[in-house]
């Protein structure tokens, strides 16, 4: 019997890995650089992009991050794969745009968010940022750039 648990439990987990959960809906608010709402059928639901962290409002270029998720996604139909939920209750997801371009990675790839490094080690998010720091495009005009991490730990004292 406890053979069969661990064969039982290892096909629920491969089940679970490989039809990892998925919605589609219309982004019908932005909150800012990394956080929408998307209207999946008639439920609105907060999204996190995972692996990203833009910048803060009262931050630097963090009214021009909000500005780029609203030119990409607002008012599209995206799908949003899910990754989890946050503390605060959000799904944390990777949203692809109708084209299937992540969102998650234009963001990072244009300039306006860095790889979240502390929940991500995605290597792709990681030349993104790469490429965008070298380019000097978006927040990476800066080279001072604060990372919102920082910027948030700085703001709460």
């Amino acid at each position: 019997m406890n053979g069969f648990m661990r064969v039982l439990g290892a096909a629920l987990l491969f089940a679970f890995t490989v039809h990892a959960e998925e919605f589609t809906g219309r982004v019908v608010g932005v909150a800012d650089g990394d956080t929408i709402t998307v209207l999946a059928g008639v439920e609105p639901r907060r999204v996190r992009l995972a692996g990203i962290d833009a910048p803060e409002k009262g931050q630097p270029f963090g009214r021009r991050a909000k500005q780029a998720v609203s030119r990409l996604a607002a008012g599209r139909t995206v799908r949003v794969v899910v990754r989890g939920q946050d503390r605060y209750g959000r799904t944390l997801g990777e949203v692809r745009l109708p084209d299937g371009a992540s969102l998650n990675e234009r963001l990072v790839e244009e300039g306006w968010a860095w790889r979240y490094t502390r929940y991500s080690k995605d290597p792709r998010l990681a030349e993104l940022e790469a490429a965008a720091r070298r380019s000097r495009r978006g927040l990476w005009v800066d080279p001072g750039a604060v990372p919102p991490w920082e910027f948030r730990i700085a703001n709460r004292r």
